[in-house]
């Protein structure tokens, strides 16, 4: 019988991940040792005892089996949660497709360790102080009596403010420290991400009695938690219907147990809203974590939830990773959103990915929403979730009311502008009574795309294949080209870049546009702009929605990220200018995501003590997705989508995996991915209703000048999905081109 071997690495040092070392496995632990558990390791040439994780078990190795040593022992205390989020990550690799190394990386994203945050202090640290103030008051030196003399009352201050407030320089301070007046000392800290107007509202929660269905819910998690019951729960309720403070009331019934808890947003625009309404209740027991963070902050929070210094971490996908040591909730808010899928690989969900790292914890995970994804909801309607359902906004409010523009009865009337009679004459009528708007248009930029009249080509990025989309200039300068996937930039052109005719122009609407267009129909109107293009700075989101809270701004023009979970109470008109955008996006996921765009747009509206309006433009008013939303009836919604997957054979109802294939040559990556269509359809074709669609070119078929192939695989089951990427994965050792990439997609949230 041959023997065992574990791939280790020696600590988890981040720099040090991708160094494995291989390990024989004793007969006396091969039945207990899996991936993830913590061993003991002779290492080196003295064989000093180290602990090292194990990432990979086989029954091979490349190398000499006389000069393999031997794993001493295994850590019997319990898989740390290093080892935990190493079983994770092989979860990930197994599922999605990946390396391990690329897998561990992902749910240990910190990548390099950093230096600490050291504070300076000046301490008092003499006796006689009646003895040297009368020196310094001889000497005349002035900048070392104000020093004492501040310290007599406090004893010691931060060295930045004796040198900055008090302005006594560094050589007199040094020269006091010589006399023994003073010492100075230094204390690490942890680098502090949250703001000071966060901190301000600590502990300041209001006193909230939960109304019947918040009630009903709080106790029925509480039930199963006194039981040590972990479980996946699907709250569905209405934009509105108290959502948040379910959550809390969850949390705190974790925290007083002696657990910590994670709480996924889909968007960083959302951190400084969450972040408040949790410092509320938690203080600084809660913290943050989002790619806007520099590499030592991040480190810094993740360091605090290791080592038990807070309870709750909130945060988008990544945050999922966390390295609590009694992880025990795991709280998904907007659940439906594409944005808890990683777009790199490994192509993961967050909310599939929280569900087993929910097991592997003894958790339990809570997803929330208002429009459920479809297959959350299928599962919970299955039985597989416990639906928990919220159909009322709290404290009576009533919904916002909802009315359908449709614009070709604008454009027939000799309306251009794209804001509607109807959505101008609300605004006028909110501005005056010093009411707030928000504007929703899924489309940054000025125009969508350059053409020209004369020939018809539009002005496409060189390096994507992709039109470039216009962005107004300023005063004295002409528009600017950009592209949206590779960051190419390119003055507007003066005539047409293919046959040089001046009939070029600009065609569709952005936020820029709209923001222009409100100026001109409302010069007195305080406007806000809040997409990619304003938010690129750290604190950008926070700055736009603090100053729009304060109600510096009546209105606010935006993206998506504006109409996503968003609290403002003065706002009682929501414009969605163009709800086709996402409509006609050719994904089969295209009427979930305008239903679900819709719905949360209308729930910004009327959130206060003054009913809302929300007005919908669309060329289509009658699709099921608008109509669906316009009457917040997500029932009527889901039993639609519902019929046509499974008549399309889409997931929920069969499951699909997109292979993806990119390089440099685009003749070489066509060559690899027929041979992988060949290779697919001979090894399964007697699988029972497998269907293999392609290669053939994404939407986008060219992006950074690397060309992209795809293939779709469709299968009801997903281990058939699985077990065919596993094969592809294994034939790619032998017949893979290292200028080629291919990874995998399993369920995608977007199409190709």
């Amino acid at each position: 019988m041959r023997g065992l071997y574990a791939d280790v690495i020696i600590d988890i040092s981040h720099e040090a991940i991708d160094r494995t070392f291989q390990y024989a496995i004793p007969d006396d632990i091969a039945g207990r040792i899996q991936i993830g558990s913590q061993v003991n390791i002779p290492f080196g040439k003295g064989n000093n005892l180290r602990k090292g994780y194990v990432i990979g078990i086989s029954d091979s190795t490349e190398y000499d089996e006389s000069r393999i040593k031997s794993i001493d022992s295994l850590c019997e205390d319990g898989v740390a949660a290093p080892g935990r989020l190493l079983a994770l990550a092989a979860w990930i690799k197994e599922n999605y497709g990946s390396t391990m190394i690329n897998a561990i990386q992902t749910v240990m994203p910190v990548k390099k360790t950093v230096k600490s945050v050291v504070v300076r202090y000046v301490v008092l640290s003499c006796e006689d102080v009646d003895t040297w103030e009368y020196r310094y008051m001889k000497k005349n030196a002035r900048a070392k009596l104000r020093l004492l003399r501040e310290l007599m009352v406090r004893h010691e201050l931060p060295m930045t403010e004796a040198t900055g407030t008090l302005n006594v320089s560094h050589q007199a301070v040094k020269a006091m420290e010589d006399e023994g007046v003073v010492r100075i000392v230094e204390d690490s800290r942890y680098r502090d991400v949250v703001s000071d107007a966060v901190r301000q509202q600590a502990f300041e929660a209001p006193d909230i009695e939960l109304n019947s269905d918040q009630q009903r819910i709080v106790d029925d998690f509480v039930s199963d938690a006194d039981q040590g019951i972990h479980r996946t729960y699907l709250l569905h309720g209405v934009t509105g219907s108290g959502k948040t403070e379910v959550y809390v009331r969850c949390i705190r019934e974790v925290v007083r147990a002696g657990r910590q808890a994670i709480v996924l947003i889909p968007e960083i625009a959302l951190t400084y809203q969450t972040l408040t309404y949790f410092s509320r209740y938690f203080g600084d027991r809660v913290t943050m974590v989002n790619s806007k963070l520099s590499s030592g902050e991040k480190y810094d929070q993740f360091e605090r939830a290791r080592k038990g210094d807070v309870d709750v971490v909130i945060g988008p996908r990544s945050a999922l990773f966390t390295p609590f040591e009694k992880l025990g909730l795991i709280i998904i808010d907007e659940e439906h959103e594409s944005s808890y899928k990683s777009d790199s690989p490994p192509k993961y969900h967050a909310r599939e990915t929280a569900i087993e790292r929910a097991r592997l914890e003894g958790a339990s995970v809570i997803l929330g929403s208002a429009t459920p994804s479809v297959e959350s909801y299928k599962r919970a309607l299955a039985g597989e979730y416990r639906l928990w359902t919220m159909d009322s906004r709290v404290e009576g409010r009533t919904m916002a009311e909802t009315s359908i523009v449709d614009l070709r009865d604008e454009l027939h009337r000799g309306n251009r502008s794209i804001i509607s009679d109807e959505l101008a004459n609300d605004i006028a009528d909110r501005l005056s009574k010093r009411e707030q708007i928000m504007l929703f248009i899924n489309k940054r930029g000025y125009n969508s795309f350059v053409s020209c009249r004369s020939c018809g080509e539009a002005v496409k990025c060189p390096h994507c294949d992709v039109s470039m989309a216009l962005h107004s200039g300023n005063n004295t300068q002409k528009g600017v080209l950009v592209c949206h996937y590779c960051g190419f930039r390119m003055p507007e052109p003066d005539k047409c870049p293919a046959c040089g005719s001046k009939l070029i122009g600009g065609y569709g609407v952005g936020t820029e546009k709209v923001e222009q267009e409100v100026h001109r129909l409302f010069p007195e109107a305080r406007t806000l702009r809040m997409d990619r293009d304003t938010t690129s700075k750290k604190n950008s989101h926070e700055q736009i929605l603090e100053s729009f809270g304060r109600g510096d701004a009546d209105i606010l023009i935006g993206t998506q990220m504006i109409v996503k979970g968003h609290d403002f109470s003065r706002v009682t008109l929501v414009g969605v200018l163009l709800a086709d955008l996402t409509l006609f996006s050719g994904d089969y996921r295209a009427g979930e995501r305008t239903f679900d765009l819709l719905t949360q747009a209308a729930g910004r509206a009327g959130r206060g003590d003054v009913p809302g309006k929300v007005v919908i433009q669309t060329y289509k008013p009658d699709n099921y997705a608008i109509t669906a939303a316009a009457s917040q009836d997500y029932r009527a919604f889901y039993d639609i989508e519902e019929a046509y997957r499974s008549l399309m054979r889409y997931p929920p109802e069969w499951n699909m995996m997109v292979i993806m294939g990119t390089g440099m040559d685009e003749e070489q990556l066509a060559n690899i991915m027929d041979r992988m269509y060949s290779l697919i359809r001979g090894k399964y074709i007697n699988a029972g209703h497998l269907s293999v669609i392609g290669p053939s070119e994404p939407a986008i078929s060219k992006i950074k000048d690397v060309y992209r192939r795809v293939l779709y695989i469709k299968h009801r089951d997903y281990r058939m999905l699985v077990d065919v990427k596993d094969y592809v994965e294994e034939w790619l050792k032998e017949n893979g081109e290292n200028d080629v990439s291919v990874f995998f997609d399993l369920n995608p949230v977007n199409m190709y």
